[in-house]
């Protein structure tokens, strides 16, 4: 896999100061991307363990809030069986800290039925996942006052929860600050 950048710093993508791994690879294409650089898969750098070692250190301080990753398309096939033993390595060093992850793809049907189903890599990256920011950025619905997301049909899911609780259960405002890790 590669990966476009890797932000120690970012407070755009998810509550507080976060570590942000933009990754390679998106065959979605939306129109209006803010990042179609990362539409090829050989964009940027290979991620390696010092790629992984990197990241694990700027995870670090107590500041940080937890880590984000987006693309590109985290859940684009290649990019999900190198991102499991990462995100695991992520969960298992920072059981306290969140993770975020964007996808163009949709929860219910593209994650929860057809890839899952094709794939055992989409469900333990599901596993280690708290919060999913769902769907296509659709130019049209574009809405900048949306915290966290880019247009108006994009939906922030709490993972865990809907996982547990058998239908999506979306992630609001007042959960800003409070949300952490299931053990």
């Amino acid at each position: 896999m590669n990966y476009a950048d890797i932000k120690n710093y970012d407070v755009a993508n998810g509550p507080g100061v976060r570590v942000s791994l933009f990754v390679s690879g998106c065959t979605h294409h939306c129109k209006g991307c803010f990042n179609p650089e990362t539409w090829e898969f050989t964009y940027g750098n290979l991620f390696t363990e010092h790629s992984v070692a990197k990241i694990l250190d700027y995870m670090k301080p107590d500041y940080i809030r937890g880590l984000t990753v987006l693309g590109g398309e985290p859940f684009e096939h290649p990019n999900q069986t190198a991102l499991v033993s990462f995100l695991k390595c992520v969960r298992k060093t920072y059981p306290d800290k969140s993770i975020w992850v964007y996808t163009g793809y949709t929860f219910e049907t593209d994650l929860l039925k057809t890839m899952a189903e094709k794939w055992p890599e989409t469900m333990e990256m599901l596993s280690y996942i708290d919060v999913l920011v769902d769907g296509e950025f659709i130019e049209e619905q574009k809405d900048i006052g949306l915290r966290f997301r880019g247009s108006s049909n994009q939906r922030i899911i709490l993972v865990q929860e809907s996982l547990k609780a058998g239908e999506t259960i979306l992630w609001d405002d007042s959960q800003m600050f409070t949300l952490e890790h299931n053990k």
